[in-house]
């Protein structure tokens, strides 16, 4: 059983194509069908059933994938540290971040990173912070960036807090709010809200606001994109409790202080194991020892 096989069917499984996993692995399709047959053969069944509408993994074939994935990992994690010992950093780095990550310049930072170590390659995903605490447990990602109430703690995971902020309120340019220096929960609770989804760490910032103070409020629209979040604030669909650092940067809302605004921490965590070296070297830029 050979690695550049292993890696065809992984490249077969995550694009449901032959065709496209040859053109992601820079193969002739008939090279990568090929292999694919050969490694079926010596494992006694199929890993793919094939019609000519598509592709999808056998039971056979969901049951090899993830043993196939590790096995890849730890042969990139072996040349990552046989570089190491020689001084050089490589391997694929696995960033995850939230939205609206505000107290870290991630292009900036990332930029700097791929200078000072260009062998190595990094893989950056977008999602909520609780999703990226459960990536970082199970080992799916390295290093991730969140921002979730004060009153909570990233659990299983290493961690270290970068910077609290008290959220605001973003409402459009015509609203009747739009003047005001200040305005309190108790005011915006009469509002409609564009809000990020039920029981995520980015609403709960919000909810558990609201029901300290003995609010109730009304949440029209729920998005799970921070982005799109504030073009419905712009469009007049709702207001929002944002970020200030991420509110500063958009165009098309007006932002308002909240007197007694929930806080949000920021924070970036990553596995209790050892990290890998690019992970090592990606959290000494951060200027964070990996304890």
């Amino acid at each position: 059983m050979e690695l550049q096989q292993m890696r065809y069917v992984i490249a077969v499984a995550e694009t449901n194509s032959f065709t496209r996993a040859a053109q992601r692995c820079l193969v002739v399709q008939s090279a990568l069908s090929h292999q694919i047959a050969r490694l079926e053969k010596e494992l006694g069944a199929r890993l793919f059933e094939r019609t000519s509408r598509r592709v999808r993994l056998t039971p056979a074939g969901a049951a090899f994938l993830p043993a196939a994935r590790q096995c890849l990992d730890a042969a990139e994690r072996a040349a990552a540290e046989v570089a190491a010992a020689v001084g050089e950093v490589r391997g694929l780095l696995k960033v995850g971040l939230i939205p609206t990550v505000a107290a870290v310049d991630i292009p900036a930072v990332l930029g700097e990173f791929h200078q000072r170590h260009p062998k190595a390659r990094i893989s950056l995903s977008v999602g909520a912070s609780d999703e990226l605490v459960e990536q970082v447990r199970q080992g799916e990602i390295e290093v991730a960036f969140l921002g979730i109430p004060v009153t909570a703690h990233p659990r299983g995971v290493m961690a270290r807090e970068l910077a609290r902020e008290r959220l605001v309120a973003a409402v459009p340019p015509d609203h009747p709010l739009a003047g005001e220096a200040s305005v309190d929960l108790r005011r915006l609770a009469s509002e409609a809200f564009v809000d990020l989804p039920a029981k995520t760490a980015g609403r709960a910032q919000s909810d558990l606001a609201f029901a300290a103070a003995g609010l109730s409020r009304e949440v029209a629209f729920e998005v799970t994109n921070a982005d799109y979040l504030a073009r419905l604030v712009g469009a007049g669909l709702g207001v929002a409790l944002l970020p200030p650092t991420y509110v500063a940067g958009l165009t098309g809302v007006v932002t308002i202080e909240v007197t007694d605004a929930p806080s949000r921490a920021e924070y970036v965590i990553w596995g209790r194991e050892s990290p890998h070296p690019a992970a090592a070297a990606f959290l000494e830029l951060l200027g964070i020892g990996a304890e």
